[in-house]
Parts: C-alpha cells; structure tokens; sequence
C-alpha cells in the first residue's frame, strides 16, 4: 500500500492538474468540492475587500472635490457595492453568465463615471479634462479585488476589456470633443514652448498617456492571471494530496500517515524503542459468528472495530492491525508522545464506555451484547519496515507477546482488562495522576506463557 501512494504521489507531481482530473473520478469530486469551497470563501472575501476600499474611497472624495458634486460619485460607489453584492449571490464554480454580467457592469460603469461629466458640476470642463483627474486608477481596484475570486483566465479577460472599453471611451471623447477657439495671448503665451502649451491644453487627449495606462493595465492583469494560475494549480494539487492521505489513514493511523507525508523515507531506520500496547478481542466470537448470517457477523465486527480504532486514534495511538474479531494498537509508534502508556490506558477505559453505551444500544433493539477483553502491556519492541515490496512498518519483540497473552488471560481471570505492573506504574508517572489507577485491582504474580518472569498484574472488571 505504501508503494502504491508513493506511485500516487509521483504521478501527482509530474502530471496536470487538468489529466489528472480527468483520468480519476473521484479526485474530480473532491477537487470540484474544494474549489467550490474556496470560490465560496474567496467571494465572501472580494466582496469585503471591495467594501472596505468602497468605504475608504467615499470618504476620500469630499477631500479630493470638496463640493456638492461629490454626492453624484458617492452614490455611484452605492452602484459598485451593489454589483459586488449580486456578484457574491450567482458566484459559482465554472462558467457563469450571470457572474459575466455584472463584471461587465461593474467595467461599463467605472468606464462611464470616469470618461462622462458629472452632470452636476458647477464648472463646464472640455470633456478631455476627464483624463486629468486619473480615474483609471480605481480600474486596479476592481482587478485587485477579482483575483481573490475568479479564475485566470477571467482576471486575463478583464484586462483585455478594460482595454477595450478605454479605447472606445477615448474615442468618443475625442468624437464629441469640440474645436478649440484660443485667443492671440494663448498663443503667445507659449509660443516658445510649444511642449507645455501640449501638456497644459484642455483639449488635448494625451493620447500617449492613454496608451500607456491601457498598456501598463494589460501587463498587470496578465501578471495577476499568471499568480490566479498558480494558485488555482495548487489548490487543485492540495486536493490530490489530500485524498490521497485519505485513502492512506485507511489503512494506517493518521499518525503514521502524518509521518509518511513529511518524508520519503521516515520509517526505515530501525530502532528499538519502549512503547505501549494493547491488544482487544471480542470474547466468544466463534459461537457467537456461528448461528448468524455472514453479512450480520461483517456488520457487527464492522461497528466493533469503527468504536475501537476511534479511540485509539482519539488516544494518540497507531492502529497496527485488525486481528479477525479484535485489533491491535501501539502508543509511542513511529514517536514517542511522551505520555504513551497514559494513552494506552486512557484508550483502553474509553473503549470500555464506547462498548458499553453500543451494548445498550443493542439491548434496546433485541440484540445480544458484545463482550471484549483488553490486554496492556508497557517495554520495550524492535520499531521498523518489514517485507520486501509490500512494506508494513511493525513493532516486533516479547512486549507484545506479553500484551497479546494478557488479553487472553481475561478469559481466565474472568475479567474485562489486564495490564502490567510496567504499564500501570509507567501511567501514573506519566500522567501524574494518581487516578489513572481507579477501580483497578492490583494482583499477585502471574506466570505468563512464553515469559521467563512471573508480572505483577492489575485488572478491570465492570
């Protein structure tokens, strides 16, 4: 499994995100999912974005044009605020044409506030004096704010209308502009600096500014396209990843999966190291299994197994595999928390009120109760990959011996849980905790088979 997510993760990084998508189904759900929720996200902030700059804007213009005037450009900023609103409404994933819409309204109407008069002005202007007071710069406003939203090629695509619409509104400025009419003293004001009488005529269009401002937009946009492009690419390959932790924590704990992602090889070096371990099986499952249907016996063992690994991974443990009717856990495994044989213990008691609350819920519907018994032990084990090409990483020595002989001895000893002397004294000192031991029965020595030594044994019985 191990090599299969390696291969995985390689053909993540050297394939696109877009034959990637179309080459795994389910990667498209997730990746569509995560878009969604990021448009979603991204949307909520343009929109706040473009409020606060609205905010900020309407409270510059009284110092910009204290007058009267003003009020026909504040109540446009209304326009604006408005537009975003409905932007966030109709957002979604792909191509939208309503979403297309108000972008284009939100162009048409900055392109008309900056190139038409305010027909509430005092003052008569040339209509090329609409260029001096440098609107197009509130166009970078409304393309700052779309890349925290759209796609690239959107961000690219209102460069190339903003140009458009600059050029058409340039246009008809210098189609309703009217002949000038300069008296003799105009002209010899400037007669030897014809330069200046340029730069300072109301009429002119300055069309070489306008050429730039259209020019220098075009290149910010496309450079904003490229970074909407790049992130959109990381986000989609975020998603892949994500999965495929996913579909790995399957089939290892999310500690170990966490430990896989940080390294190529984090789990080859082998090492001995003390560590906890637990072992819990279903008492009688045999006869149990035996007078009931197999899809009945897959259910049940089904929602055992849900209840248990959910502890151990709530615990900080490491599932190290299902063994028929029960399971074996490891804490401390790929690294030591610290608090290993606390967590074991801990574990192990939740798993007591996690079957016994599923017991009563089975009692309610007629169903027969599920018994387990539960084995800790505490020492040391031999820590690294075992196999050739499919790699499992194991814990190997006599401490999980003595952990697996320990759940069986509940059978004997008539009780629900055994641990050792080593693991209840190393519980304590870890959690400092003195009530890590309650409603424990501490035992004489027990011979354990396999084991040259007779343990000090505690048990647990409901």
């Amino acid at each position: 499994m191990r090599s299969m997510a390696r291969y995985l993760m390689e053909r993540t990084r050297r394939q696109d995100a877009t034959q990637w998508e179309v080459e795994d189904e389910p990667a498209v759900a997730r990746a569509q999912e995560a878009l969604e929720q990021h448009k979603r996200e991204a949307l909520d902030l343009a929109v706040k974005a473009r409020w606060g700059a609205l905010a900020v804007i309407a409270f510059l213009l009284p110092f910009i044009n204290p007058s009267w005037e003003v009020i026909y450009y504040e109540a446009l900023l209304l326009g604006f605020a408005a537009i975003g609103w409905a932007q966030r409404r109709v957002g979604q994933v792909g191509h939208s044409r309503a979403e297309l819409t108000l972008i284009y309204c939100d162009l048409i109407l900055l392109t008309i506030v900056c190139i038409a008069p305010n027909p509430f002005a005092a003052v008569d202007w040339p209509l090329p004096m609409q260029f001096r007071f440098e609107n197009f710069l509130y166009f970078f406003v409304i393309l700052a704010s779309a890349t925290l939203a759209y796609s690239w090629r959107t961000v690219l695509a209102m460069g190339v209308w903003v140009a458009l619409l600059w050029c058409l509104g340039v246009a008809l400025i210098a189609i309703f502009t009217q002949e000038p009419s300069y008296s003799a003293a105009d002209i010899a004001l400037y007669a030897d600096n014809p330069r200046m009488a340029y730069v300072l005529d109301p009429y002119s269009l300055r069309l070489e500014l306008r050429l730039q401002e259209i020019v220098v937009f075009v290149l910010v946009a496309a450079t904003l396209a490229i970074t909407a492009r790049r992130a959109s690419r990381l986000l989609l390959k975020q998603a892949v990843l994500e999965r495929e932790r996913s579909n790995l924590a399957r089939y290892f704990s999310p500690n170990v999966v966490e430990e896989l992602s940080k390294n190529d090889e984090p789990l080859r070096q082998v090492r001995q190291q003390t560590i906890a371990v637990l072992f819990v099986d279903i008492v009688g499952f045999t006869s149990y299994a035996a007078d009931r249907s197999p899809e009945a016996v897959i259910k049940t063992l089904r929602s055992f197994h849900a209840l248990m690994e959910a502890e151990v991974f709530r615990h900080q443990g490491t599932l190290d595999k299902y063994l028929g009717d029960g399971l074996m856990a490891t804490f401390g495994t790929p690294s030591s928390s610290g608090k290993d044989a606390a967590n074991a213990m801990a574990c192990a008691r939740a798993m007591l009120v996690a079957l016994e609350r599923w017991n009563a819920e089975r009692r309610a519907v007629g169903q027969e109760v599920v018994r387990a018994g539960f084995g800790l032990h505490y020492g040391p084990v031999v820590l690294g990959d075992i196999g050739a090409n499919r790699l499992e990483f194991a814990a190997i020595g006599n401490t999980v011996n003595i952990a697996a002989r320990l759940e069986h001895l509940t059978r004997t000893l008539s009780v629900d849980l055994v641990a050792s002397d080593a693991l209840v004294q190393a519980a304590v000192e870890q959690s400092r905790d003195p009530s890590v031991i309650v409603n424990l029965e501490r035992r004489g020595q027990e011979w354990i088979r396999g084991y040259s030594e007779a343990l000090c044994l505690w048990t647990l019985s409901r």
